[in-house]
């Protein structure tokens, strides 16, 4: 007993004092021998099904899909406040297609984000009033015309969508508690629809029918400690995830790519000069006094993050003071301004890794986000990777604690994430090389910087007293600005103009860094999992990242996104109101949409996949695809041929042009063919013309192997 009358755990003791002893393994739960469960997870009330540790937008989203799919969940949060620093701030294609299903979120971030004029460019310069070297447009005309997404890119600061989750989970009648209002804290089960903040996990105890996790607050001079029992325990608890370390997991990949210090700040002066006279969401400045890459989060509001490289140990952290800060601030824009409040300066280091596994305690500790991959933020896939985590996820636990899928349909979910993060962990280390092209270009090749940095640590350099090593960092670094003078980049000096021509290449050939990448954002296909391959096939064969821009290429094929057309309802053909495929998948229940045209056979295959789907205990709708133009004067409909069963709709190509691809063509099949779509989106199972053989058969084959129903997949 302490002094403060509670008992601390061996565990609690090892997290307080950072020590690196985790008990609780992944060979701990082996040994402990998890017992399977009844797939109708039957458990006491005090048992929480799924319970959340992180909320950030990876744990928030997929609290509020999970609620959708009514399985009950709460979060625990670390920190007593939400963060106000902006972090990720660029939404890609695929997770704007996620919040569009959550209740308006995507209309919303687009309604309250900055204009696309005012982001669309990164600007590479020497001073953000001086000359600009560069700029790169990364908006090209089909991103603005719903042609194979039905909603844009976005550009949202992290907190302000953290604040929008908030509003939509206050609607769900979520609640946000904070340890000094909860009176009876250590006592009884957490509830439902809770979000507890300042809450720590610090141990995970295995038992036949839960986990136990033991949280824990500080606040007023106290400590103490509560169990939590759940059925599954979801880290999305950022880069340092206590709960990956709890389970043993360990990240693979390269550490320490850069370390950076992060400047918070604001300046209405500064947002307003570049608002008028060159917007843009990056700035990349290159002077002699000073190098730093600056992202402009909100003009209008004078809202901007200042990314300053960092050598550690001969540069400390300490000496990053408010004062040092504002006066880098104004070397990079070339004059002091009257407005500036810096807000919070943080030190963060840059890694490209991923979690071994995904999956854990007998498929019942899982990660998403942060915690189970971290990238550098080149091209923004941090967030995006963690969103889509999520809605992968949301789906599986879903139909585990429904009673309709076995606990093996959890390793899925590490079968299909996994080859993603670590794809996208390399094409953000490729966009970060190619950021690196711009000051070798100029003169200044970081690797040499860090090569020069790793003599001093670790060679003749690491025997020096700590101030002579400052002091040669800090010359060197000098003698390097020195190339970015205005008596060598100018264009009559002809190093100078060799290297500012080199420069130009780089930004015609997109060879700098890159914003937008379709063919990775859209295109990205499970190869295995809950899907029914169909042998091999083009887009089975996923090519190295090239870490330039690809345009995306619709496929139905299993394991892909479902193709995006804007579709009317046969019903509905008086009104001028279209939707996207994408809508035909619903986001409040588990339910598989098969998509078929209006032919007896795709008719039969449809009674066939209602009864199954029944059998399995799963909803099913049928979407009948007719081509573009075939109700003009002709009574259409399919309520006869899909007697008795009423799930199902009509819909009619709506076509862009006359020349456009029909339905058929997109997905690159025939109007014979079938399409099984899971509840996140994704192409279950496909057919390119007509099945052979029983409907029936081939639809239980098809739902046992999605589901995991199947005896050879436990």
């Amino acid at each position: 007993m302490s002094v403060l009358g509670f008992r601390r755990s061996s565990t609690a003791i090892s997290l307080l004092t950072n020590t690196s002893f985790f008990p609780h393994s992944l060979e701990y739960f082996h040994r402990r021998g998890l017992c399977s469960v009844s797939n109708d997870f039957n458990v006491r009330d005090s048992i929480l099904p799924v319970l959340i540790v992180g909320a950030g937008p990876v744990g928030l989203v997929l609290s509020i899909l999970l609620t959708k799919l009514g399985v009950k969940c709460a979060v625990l949060e670390k920190s007593r406040t939400f963060s106000k620093h902006p972090q990720a701030h660029f939404i890609n294609n695929r997770s704007m297609e996620v919040f569009r299903k959550l209740d308006g979120l995507a209309e919303e971030i687009q309604k309250s984000q900055p204009p696309v004029d005012l982001w669309r460019k990164f600007i590479y310069c020497t001073s953000l009033s001086g000359s600009i070297l560069g700029s790169v447009d990364h908006m090209q005309p089909q991103d603005f015309g719903q042609v194979v997404s039905p909603v844009s890119v976005a550009h949202f600061s992290q907190y302000k969508i953290t604040r929008l989750l908030l509003k939509k989970l206050e609607n769900l009648h979520f609640h946000v508690r904070t340890g000094y209002g909860l009176g009876g804290f250590d006592r009884g089960p957490v509830g439902e629809r809770e979000i507890l903040m300042g809450h720590e996990c610090l141990s995970v105890d295995a038992t036949d029918d839960c986990l136990n996790v033991t949280a824990s607050f500080s606040g007023g001079g106290q400590y103490k400690e509560r169990t939590i029992q759940c059925g599954f325990l979801i880290g999305a608890d950022g880069a340092g995830s206590t709960v990956r370390k709890l389970a043993g997991i360990e990240l693979r990949g390269e550490r320490d790519l850069q370390n950076l210090v992060s400047v918070h700040f604001l300046s209405r002066e500064l947002g307003h000069y570049l608002l008028n006279q060159r917007p843009g969401m990056l700035f990349f400045i290159f002077n002699t006094e000073a190098i730093g890459v600056l992202v402009a989060h909100d003009l209008k509001e004078g809202e901007f993050v200042l990314q300053i490289p960092f050598y550690p140990p001969q540069q400390r952290f300490e000496d990053y003071t408010l004062e040092m800060c504002e006066r880098i601030i104004f070397k990079l824009v070339g004059h002091e301004l009257a407005d500036i409040d810096v807000l919070d300066v943080k030190p963060w280091v840059m890694h490209a890794e991923v979690a071994e596994k995904f999956v854990s305690g007998d498929k019942r500790i899982i990660l998403a986000g942060d915690a189970a991959h971290r990238f550098p933020p080149a091209g923004g896939f941090g967030m995006n990777t963690g969103i889509q985590d999520a809605h992968n996820l949301a789906w599986k636990l879903a139909s585990v604690l429904k009673g309709i899928s076995p606990y093996s349909v959890m390793q899925t979910y590490e079968m299909e994430r996994r080859p993603i993060a670590i794809f996208n962990t390399a094409l953000s280390v490729q966009n970060f090389r190619a950021a690196m092209e711009v000051p070798a270009a100029l003169g200044l090749d970081p690797s040499v910087a860090n090569s020069v940095h790793q003599v001093i640590n670790h060679a003749v350099g690491s025997m020096l007293p700590h101030g002579l090593q400052r002091g040669i960092l800090d010359g060197i670094f000098i003698l390097g600005r020195a190339q970015l003078s205005d008596f060598i980049l100018n264009e009559k000096n002809p190093l100078g103009y060799s290297r500012l021509a080199k420069l130009r290449r780089i930004f015609e050939e997109g060879k700098s860094l890159q914003l937008q990448f379709p063919a990775e954002d859209l295109g990205f296909r499970y190869n295995q999992g809950a899907v029914v391959p169909t042998g091999c096939t083009k887009s089975d064969i996923r090519e190295l990242p090239t870490g330039r821009r690809q345009d995306y290429v619709p496929s139905a094929d299993p394991g892909t996104r479902l193709p995006h057309m804007n579709v009317r309802a046969l019903a509905n053909l008086s009104s001028e109101e279209t939707f996207s495929t994408l809508d035909l998948v619903s986001g409040d229940k588990i339910e598989f949409l098969l998509i078929i045209a209006p032919v007896a056979p795709s008719y039969h295959l449809a009674h066939a996949a209602f009864k199954v789907a029944e059998e399995f205990k799963v909803s099913a709708r049928v979407c009948v695809m007719w081509p573009h133009g075939a109700a003009n004067g002709v009574e259409v409909g399919s309520e006869e041929a899909l007697l008795p069963w009423k799930n199902y709709i009509d819909i009619v190509e709506v076509k862009q042009s006359s020349t456009s691809s029909s339905w058929w063509d997109i997905c690159q099949m025939t109007s014979r063919g079938a399409i099984l779509v899971r509840p996140d989106d994704h192409v279950a199972w496909r057919v390119k013309s007509s099945v052979f053989g029983d409907p029936y058969v081939e639809m239980r084959t098809v739902f046992s192997t999605i589901l995991r129903s199947n005896s050879t997949h436990l």
